[in-house]
């Protein structure tokens, strides 16, 4: 699916966050990830397969915190 080089981590990585953006829709709050992954501005994740993940914001805001 992907044609970036290195190519965007898979849907099912840890990871798969990091991938290129490829529809970025701020005014709805989303954007569509290389790999099928759809990124919520509150960082909810749903995922090509249809799951879904809840937000994790507060990790987020720790990880900035410790940097």
């Amino acid at each position: 699916m992907c044609q970036h080089r290195p190519p965007c981590p898979s849907a099912d990585r840890p990871d798969r966050d990091a991938a290129r953006t490829v529809a970025f829709h701020p005014e709805q709050g989303w954007s569509l990830l290389c790999n099928g992954v759809v990124l919520f501005d509150d960082l909810g994740e749903l995922l090509p397969d249809g799951r879904s993940l809840a937000p994790h914001r507060e990790s987020a805001l720790v990880s900035a915190a410790a940097a």
